[in-house]
């Protein structure tokens, strides 16, 4: 079998999981009863799971300074910690005609409320990656020769100075939509959310079986930034804040 050769389109997703070959992602997860979230939505209009998961974390991060953080430097490895929550989330687009996975860096988010958020997802969701200035970037990596691309990428990811606005400080990424129960990724930050979908699921309540919306929620982190037990108060703290939701004051996070 010959093959043929990688197809440009997907080159960036090629020089990004060379990059990440240096993580020491260790891996959590939970179940998160997702009613308040489901009340709230009802309430305050349609809104993406993965907005609520994007606002509870990056408040939950603005409380975590350490694991809000990057490493950096092969020989003398320093750790930079950012004053913002940058949230980098993926989508499955189409750029020249090819279905791959694309990132943006949504700003700022512990100080962006859940509307302004939701702004955002829809601005990368329903654009056209062959058309948007902010993927103008990419374009132009796709169109380098491999040896040259691999170092353009990684002139542009490794420098600490700038990765939180290039490559975010946490990263969320979804297949919810799809019948995906839970699973595990790695997004080149030291916190990474995977959000599964949201089904009735049995649970027990005041000694009663019931049904609740159930979504599962994964955590990769990187073992060489923070330990599991700062990695675990971040997952149980966006869970909590999740199953708490409706109760989350309009305005939240640093002043």
């Amino acid at each position: 079998m010959s093959g043929k050769p990688l197809s440009r389109q997907r080159r960036h997703t090629l020089y990004f999981l060379e990059e990440i070959r240096g993580f020491a992602p260790v891996f959590l997860d939970t179940e998160v009863d997702m009613t308040r979230v489901r009340e709230h939505r009802a309430a305050a209009g349609r809104t993406s799971t993965v907005s609520y998961v994007l606002h509870t974390a990056a408040r939950t991060l603005a409380r975590h300074p350490e694991a809000n953080a990057a490493l950096g430097g092969r020989r003398r490895p320093r750790v930079a910690e950012c004053p913002s929550v940058h949230g980098k989330l993926t989508f499955d687009k189409t750029v020249g005609g090819r279905r791959v996975v694309l990132s943006a860096v949504l700003r700022d988010l512990d100080r962006t409320e859940l509307p302004g958020i939701q702004s955002q997802v829809e601005h990368y969701r329903d654009g056209n990656p062959d058309e948007m200035p902010e993927f103008a970037a990419l374009r132009t990596l796709h169109k380098l020769p491999l040896w040259l691309g691999r170092c353009g990428f990684r002139r542009t990811v490794r420098p600490l100075a700038g990765r939180a606005g290039r490559m975010g400080t946490f990263a969320v990424t979804s297949l919810g939509h799809r019948a995906v129960d839970a699973f595990h990724s790695v997004g080149g930050t030291t916190i990474t959310l995977g959000v599964g979908r949201v089904l009735e699921r049995p649970v027990v309540r005041d000694g009663r079986i019931t049904t609740a919306p159930l979504m599962r929620l994964s955590l990769a982190f990187d073992h060489r930034v923070i330990d599991g037990a700062e990695a675990a108060d971040v997952l149980t703290e966006i869970k909590d804040g999740l199953e708490s939701f409706a109760r989350v004051p309009a305005t939240v996070g640093k002043p």
